[in-house]
């Protein structure tokens, strides 16, 4: 099967093969004209494909950082000298203009790419806490050191979102890559085949060795085999949207493979009865300048006693940007997601609220608990705001949209994880694409 764009069906085991799905016609959402045709890919084609990965990985995680680093360096190369060729591919999958495929998404990539290949030179070891002993008198007649290092995860797959697929490769590819592990793609359902060209432009250029990446191109069928093989991928890393991201993390935690997935988000502000009244107008406008992401203004709880002159200064700074304030009584719960509602983006769910104490229960109990902030000048209301929220990020007078791995940890961000389990917890960077091991030695 060969398409439009000269990418030969699906990348498995290093080798270009016919999908055992058939394939699809990939059109222009603007024009409606025919891109191409996207191979298809079965549960089977994934099931070889992260069998092709396994058996890279062996080899790529005994390679050594340094070395690690420089091959990855060589992608980068590659990607600045030809990414140029993918952007009409790129517009016409996806209807985006020029301006925005190029000036936005390649530089800002590029650059991402080159910090998480950076990132393989980190040291392995990871740092003792504060306080702890690296020797303790366990062993018999001596003393032991213990430490921990990082290990590969293995296998790590990635669940592509509407994205351009460089974007993909600098967040997700790259930082698996970088930490020794090998990674099977299922591109966006939307660019299929610029992703596919992509990946075939970096196993073309033998710039890593061979069959660390694979692809498959699929519905679900192809996203539920990637989450149902614990033995060949324990690792999913989903970007979706909210229902798909659910349902397939559900499928992994019933397979036995742990997923890094959040469906839901969205930033919960509370301006407090000592609110000072210009930080909640730059909360608010500084809260919403991305509508698309998870960690934008989503519910807006106001204190009852200052609801008559802040709800005016909000509205005023929600009409400013073209966002509708959603007013009680509503028709819609409280902590309803509006950047997964395609077309009503541009709404903030607005109520008001008796105390701290409530508003941080109704970020606890009716939101996804993934950011809430508070407005005060008022440092013991802030302090019990903060205690009794008990979601992934709490703010105080600074925006939820600063719960980013890039902003928070000077790392571009892999995905968030709002788990209520022991693990890697908010933005997640390459550090956490591997395995926590101890290692026991005599002192």
């Amino acid at each position: 099967m060969t398409t439009s764009s000269g990418t030969r069906g699906l990348l498995i085991g290093g080798s270009w093969v016919e999908g055992a799905g058939g394939g699809y016609e990939v059109r222009n959402p603007a024009t409606e004209a025919v891109v191409g045709v996207a191979p298809e890919a079965s549960a089977e084609d994934a099931r070889a494909a992260a069998a092709a990965a396994a058996e890279a990985f062996p080899a790529w995680s005994r390679t050594a950082p340094e070395e690690r680093a420089a091959l990855l360096d060589k992608v980068g190369d590659l990607l600045e000298a030809r990414m140029a060729d993918l952007v009409p591919l790129v517009q016409a999958e996806t209807g985006a203009t020029l301006a925005v495929t190029n000036s936005l998404q390649i530089p800002q990539a590029i650059t991402r790419f080159r910090r998480y290949a950076k990132g393989a030179l980190e040291p392995t070891r990871i740092p003792l806490p504060p306080g702890q002993q690296a020797a303790t008198p366990l062993a018999p007649g001596g003393l032991i050191s213990a430490v921990a290092v990082r290990q590969p995860v293995g296998v790590v797959a990635a669940i592509t979102s509407y994205n351009f697929p460089l974007t993909n490769m600098a967040g997700k590819i790259c930082p698996a890559l970088a930490m020794g592990n090998t990674v099977v793609v299922k591109p966006s359902e939307f660019t299929p085949l610029s992703t596919l060209r992509l990946l075939e432009l970096v196993e073309a250029s033998g710039a890593l060795p061979h069959g660390l990446l694979q692809a498959v191109v699929g519905d679900g069928e192809v996203g539920e085999a990637l989450v149902s093989h614990p033995g060949l991928i324990p690792l999913v890393i989903i970007r979706g949207s909210g229902p798909t991201t659910r349902e397939l993390s559900a499928h992994g935690a019933a397979h036995g493979v742990r997923t890094l997935a959040h469906a839901d988000g969205g930033g919960v502000l509370y301006l407090d009865a000592h609110a000072d009244t210009e930080t909640a107008r730059t909360l608010v406008r500084t809260s919403l300048d991305r509508l698309g992401v998870c960690n934008r203004l989503n519910l807006l709880l106001v204190h009852e006693s200052r609801w008559d002159d802040l709800l005016p200064a909000a509205l005023q700074e929600l009409d400013a940007l073209g966002v509708h304030g959603v007013l009680p009584p509503h028709d819609r719960e409280r902590g309803f997601e509006w950047a997964l509602d395609e077309g009503n983006e541009a709404n903030v769910t607005i109520d008001r609220v008796a105390s701290a104490q409530e508003a941080a229960t109704i970020a606890n109990d009716e939101t996804s608990g993934l950011a809430a902030g508070i407005c005060t000048t008022d440092a013991d209301t802030a302090n019990r705001f903060l205690d009794a929220y008990a979601g992934t990020g709490a703010f105080w007078n600074a925006t939820t949209r600063l719960l980013d791995g890039f902003k928070l940890l000077a790392a571009p961000e892999t995905g968030i994880n709002v788990d209520h389990v022991p693990g890697p917890r908010g933005p997640v960077t390459f550090r956490d694409l591997a395995l926590r091991q101890f290692v026991v030695r005599p002192a």
